[in-house]
């Protein structure tokens, strides 16, 4: 009998005696894996009190007051980043809601005509990069986000002098993208 095949053997009858006891330990070591990776959004549901989000967030980096009474709070991953965890808690303190603000769902929300510069900010926070375009009177506001978990992506909002938004854009991010990037 080769040493090879005498080796394979044993190390498949330790293995089968050890199977059940390895993949609970595996199971286990998974789902504290996971659960180390969860998303900050993830990681609460409505009914958590704001003392919970920020004892693990820390302090919100931008506060908005809502007609409704309640406050929406952001952490965004500004510069460069794709996230911002968006909360909405009531005036006792109590999660309404908990999401990551960034997503093409939540961009594809705002209303061409209707939301104004405050509306995008109260939903998305402050701009990663802003400019003018004087030809087109128009400021642009623009947001990294990833599209679908995969996508490096950009939305801009075009507003007019009075601040009402009069269009938006999605595009491939040139910064995550080598062809795009190069043409600059």
């Amino acid at each position: 009998m080769s040493l090879s095949l005498l080796l394979s053997r044993t190390l498949s009858r330790s293995l089968s005696r050890l199977a059940p006891t390895r993949c609970v330990m595996l199971a286990g070591a998974a789902a504290l894996l996971l659960g180390g990776c969860a998303n900050p959004w993830q990681q609460f549901q409505a009914g958590a009190p704001q003392s919970a989000l920020v004892a693990k967030l820390g302090p919100p980096k931008e506060v908005y007051a809502l007609p409704d009474g309640n406050t929406r709070l952001l952490w965004p991953t500004r510069p460069y980043g794709e996230t911002t965890t968006a909360a909405v808690v009531n005036p006792s303190g109590v999660t309404v809601s908990i999401e990551q603000a960034l997503t093409a769902q939540n961009f594809e929300q705002a209303q061409v005509g209707t939301w104004t510069q405050h509306d995008v900010q109260i939903r998305f926070g402050l701009p990663e990069e802003t400019a003018y375009y004087p030809l087109m009177k128009r400021s642009v506001w623009s947001y990294r986000f990833m599209e679908d978990n995969y996508w490096y992506m950009l939305y801009h909002f075009y507003f007019d002098d009075a601040g009402v938004l009069r269009m938006t854009q999605k595009m491939v991010d040139p910064l995550h993208d080598p062809e795009a990037r190069d043409s600059l």
